[in-house]
């Protein structure tokens, strides 16, 4: 009796498998917003060997592919200039319908906690707005939300778990804040529809977002060797390719415009390895996504008072984000120097500001904006003259701001590479250059600029965009 019962039992799976409905990754829902004008992938698994129909009510058309032996199927439809609601109709015998989808532009949004972070903000940190932007939230904007949530794997995934949001008070609420004020600028002005997938996790390293064949160049400073024990490692987040497997791979045939990101906190220690973590990182996902050169935008970290003991350990990060911008191509960086005025708090609560300044590298870079600012003052170099240091900068817009104010975390030095504060100013009669000198130091050689883990700086281009801090030399930091 018990062997029947376990042939019937077999035989049940066997006929289920065989009749499979379609199963769709969660990133292809209702709600979902696909990339205007472009051939999009659509993917999913059914059956073994089954015939799989795709029909697209904007074009009228269908698609056909044919299940592998193992039921995964792919196939790609083109899509059109901005534009919907549309249905997506999908069988393989027995239909399966996507519903209320958009064609717009779609940006894949990542990094920790200070992307993570929703409009709702966490526990002791708000963001500036909330409870106005939720009140107010109106359905039928065409912002659209996809939110992955957290999870780690030693195996590359094809799916997680997920779902697309419309622009109400709840989907609004539990957004990324960075996400939605960089979507809602691009919305408004370029009046299309805009979707956000939001993969993020808090506290994460570089390295946990990376794949292993990106890896291999760091083999002495990277171990992998949790993802060929048995036991799960602690803190996977902090583990090499742990959330890439889990939390990136399964977005991978998604049509995108760009990535913006916003990490490196918890690398703060090891600023040179990030250096070239994050050229590695951007060009493994870009080839990884199989989309071209697309555009990375980031967030250089804000100021905030680490508890090392080395002052100047964030200031490093910063100085290597920096560089990135001028070694990445396709690439820019928005500065936070001027939002961060909690020295305790990692999670600065001006989220729009940055954004919304995300938004203006998109905006000016990708679609060809006119006559806006998307970068603050770059330092370019620095001249000596009478014991006073004159510097110049790149994105300076009409000039460097505020005029003839005494500006804050400027430093000088002589050879004895001793730092003083400084008085810094934009002078007028010098044709608006930046002026730094010291009583202290007659003959100058260096400067440095909120080159700190906790300064909040003041110089500004005429565009209201921050400076990115600096230094002029090379020397050790201790």
């Amino acid at each position: 009796m018990k062997k029947i019962f376990l042939y019937l039992s077999l035989l049940s799976i066997s006929i289920g498998g065989l009749n499979a409905k379609i199963k769709l990754p969660t990133i292809l829902a209702d709600n979902m917003v696909l990339q205007q004008e472009s051939l999009v992938s659509i993917w999913g698994e059914a059956s073994p060997n089954k015939k799989i129909t795709v029909f697209s009510n904007w074009d009228q058309k269908k698609y056909t592919t044919l299940s592998k032996e193992d039921g995964s199927w792919i196939l790609k439809i083109m899509t059109p200039a901005a534009g919907g609601p549309y249905e997506l109709n999908i069988s393989d015998g027995e239909l399966l319908k996507l519903s209320n989808i958009l064609i717009g532009e779609v940006w894949f949004c990542s990094g920790q906690s200070n992307m993570e972070m929703p409009i709702k903000g966490f526990k002791y940190s708000p963001v500036e707005g909330a409870n106005n932007l939720i009140l107010k939230a109106k359905p039928n904007l065409p912002i659209r939300i996809y939110t992955a949530q957290r999870s780690y794997s030693k195996k590359s995934q094809t799916d997680c778990k997920g779902s697309w949001q419309i622009n109400d008070s709840e989907g609004v609420s539990s957004a990324s804040a960075t996400a939605y004020f960089f979507a809602k600028c691009l919305q408004e002005v370029m009046d299309v529809p805009v979707g956000i997938v939001v993969s993020s996790h808090g506290a994460s390293k570089m390295e946990a977002w990376m794949s292993e064949s990106s890896l291999k160049s760091f083999k002495n400073e990277i171990s992998m060797e949790h993802l060929y024990n048995e036991e799960n490692p602690e803190l996977p987040y902090l583990k090499a390719c742990m959330l890439r497997k889990a939390m990136m791979d399964p977005f991978l045939n998604f049509k995108i415009k760009g990535l913006i990101w916003y990490q490196g906190e918890a690398d703060v220690s090891t600023p040179q390895l990030y250096h070239q973590l994050m050229k590695a990182f951007v060009s493994d996902i870009r080839d990884s996504f199989g989309q071209g050169e697309f555009p990375f935008y980031y967030v250089q970290i804000a100021p905030y008072r680490y508890k090392g003991e080395n002052l100047k350990e964030s200031a490093l990060l910063r100085e290597v984000q920096m560089q990135c911008m001028a070694e990445i191509p396709n690439s820019g960086m928005v500065v936070t120097m001027d939002i961060a005025s909690q020295a305790n708090n990692i999670h600065p609560s001006q989220k729009k500001e940055v954004g919304e300044r995300l938004a203006y590298w998109a905006l000016s870079k990708t679609y060809g904006k006119k006559d806006i600012s998307y970068s603050g003052p770059i330092y370019k170099s620095m001249e000596i003259k009478d014991g006073k240091a004159y510097l110049t900068f790149d994105h300076e817009a009409l000039g460097l701001a505020p005029f003839e104010v005494e500006l804050k975390g400027f430093e000088i030095a002589g050879q004895d590479q001793i730092f003083y504060p400084a008085k810094a100013m934009v002078i007028r009669k010098e044709n608006g250059k930046l002026v730094v000198s010291s009583d202290l130091v007659q003959a100058p050689v260096a400067v440095r600029y909120c080159f700190r883990n906790y300064e909040i700086g003041n110089l500004i281009n005429t565009m209201g965009l921050p400076a990115s801090p600096f230094r002029t030399d090379h020397w050790p930091i201790e």
